[in-house]
């Protein structure tokens, strides 16, 4: 573990454990991973993080970030010491205002020893100031910091936050966060919920962002750089703010063309989901050269090249649907990756349907004859694909599947209860997709075992599925949309 102890022998050691009280006989380290069989290293045992309050400075010119981070916690066990997931440079460590030692383990841990041991249910003020170069840091032999030609961008899955700031990182953690960052005048800062204020001094400009609703320390992101910021509001009332680079030459007519329809989209995708769950919406359009878009919550970041060959408000619907399906109702397992993917794909099919470019029943049709039964596509289990095959295209296309096939099963009726009800049902919360399956079954009141395993277990082509076509059908005019999304993440 993170102890070691000095004495010479078997005497000494029999004298040091008298000398220490009873009661401190059950204090040890946290586990240095949360217990997630996919990434066991991710995520940290021995307490629960309730908020982020991050303070920090970035120079964008040679990508110095420095600052502190004050992580409000409750310990789970008693803790002799604790893991944090982290990369940068420590200089100084505070539990509960007293100095605490501090010490790099592993790939991506830093662990923390209090000066005290920490008992059972108490509550914790974690000070961690720091410094460094985010993009000289790797680890498991890549990173998710991303430098632009003006700044940087932290937006990745399922890891993002080592590179700037230290935390829990599983969704099993959700917290709320204040995010303050100051920059040199002239450049902004993107981060998650709504702007709090601005301030300048002697020549830097610091940008203060609050996220009010529990969020997972992937969905935390941090943009830096030259942007154009709009802002609107929903006709549901909800507050739009979007960021465009202002060097994304040809992209940039059709980045705005897509991103600037959230507030319309995000009141669409209410009358599926219920109520939009958070205190804005929006997206950034960063100048990088990633292919990828993730669901940050309220402020989704979108790789430049999702717009390469025209608007798409496909791309915009996906990424706004994880905002109930994974954000607000988070993973309790990367495991559990389909209720994040499988949904998202199905809101893109909900849009080609709104849009008269394919209903989700000629989709369905198209997608499962177009894949014979001896192709690799089947043997991915979307309700357990295992880490290489997370976000294989199966898990999102299969994974829609699924969705129809429960439709198919239930009727209408009680699949549109079934997907308003769910993000209410666990809202701010984690699930699995058994809880999943429980639900469903409590609210269509049918058994729906036998379903969820041919659909989302079997590493086979489920038979006699709801396929309506007498022929083979033809490709919706929606595909070519859909399937320019198919790397999103």
């Amino acid at each position: 573990m993170h102890r070691r102890i000095l004495a010479p022998g078997v005497l000494a050691a029999a004298s040091l454990l008298l000398a220490i009280p009873a009661s401190a006989a059950s204090y040890g380290p946290g586990a240095p991973g949360i217990g997630d069989p996919y990434y066991p290293d991710y995520g940290n045992g021995g307490y629960d993080v309730s908020h982020y309050d991050l303070r920090l400075q970035y120079q964008p010119a040679t990508d110095e970030l420095s600052g502190t981070a004050t992580i409000l916690a409750r310990t789970t066990q008693d803790l002799s010491s604790f893991d944090l997931d982290f990369l940068l440079d420590v200089s100084e460590v505070r539990v509960n205002g007293a100095t605490a030692g501090f010490a790099t383990s592993g790939q991506h841990e830093l662990v923390v020893t209090p000066k005290t041991p920490l008992a059972k249910g108490t509550p914790i003020t974690v000070v961690v100031r720091y410094s460094g170069v985010p993009s000289t840091k790797s680890a498991y032999g890549f990173t998710t910091w991303h430098r632009t030609p003006d700044g940087a961008v932290a937006a990745d899955e399922p890891e993002a936050a080592w590179w700037w700031f230290p935390s829990n990182d599983h969704p099993l953690d959700k917290a709320t966060y204040d995010v303050s960052v100051a920059v040199p005048d002239g450049t902004q800062v993107i981060s998650n919920g709504l702007l709090q204020s601005t301030s300048s001094k002697l020549g830097w400009t610091r940008w203060t962002w609050r996220q009010n609703k529990p969020q997972a320390t992937y969905l935390a992101t941090l943009a830096v750089g030259k942007f154009d910021i709009t802002t609107s509001t929903s006709e549901r009332g909800v507050p739009v703010v979007n960021a465009y680079s202002k060097d994304l030459g040809d992209n940039d007519g059709a980045a705005r063309a897509s991103v600037e329809r959230t507030g319309e989209l995000v009141d669409w995708l209410s009358g599926y989901f219920g109520p939009y769950p958070f205190s804005s919406a929006g997206g950034y359009v960063p100048n990088t050269t990633t292919g990828y878009a993730l669901e940050t919550q309220t402020r989704v970041y979108y790789s430049p090249k999702q717009f390469a060959n025209g608007s798409n408000t496909s791309v915009v619907v996906h990424e706004l649907a994880h905002q109930w399906y994974g954000d607000d109702v988070s993973l309790k397992g990367w495991k559990d990756i389909w209720l994040n993917e499988g949904f998202a794909r199905y809101a893109q099919w909900l849009w080609s349907e709104h849009e008269g470019e394919g209903t989700t029943q000629e989709l369905t049709d198209y997608v499962y004859a177009s894949h014979p039964a001896d192709d690799a596509f089947w043997t991915v289990k979307p309700g357990d694909p295992g880490p290489d095959d997370q976000f294989d295209i199966a898990v999102y296309d299969r994974g829609a599947l699924a969705v129809q096939a429960l439709r198919n099963a239930v009727g209408d009726d009680a699949f549109f209860a079934i997907l308003k009800g769910w993000p209410q049902e666990h809202a701010y919360g984690n699930a699995s997709v058994s809880d999943f399956e429980a639900y469903a079954e409590k609210v269509s009141g049918k058994s729906l075992g036998s379903l969820f395993d041919a659909w989302l277990f079997e590493p086979t082509k489920p038979v006699a599925p709801a396929l309506r076509a007498a022929v083979a059908p033809g490709q919706p005019k929606s595909w070519k949309k859909i399937e320019a999304t198919n790397d999103v993440h």
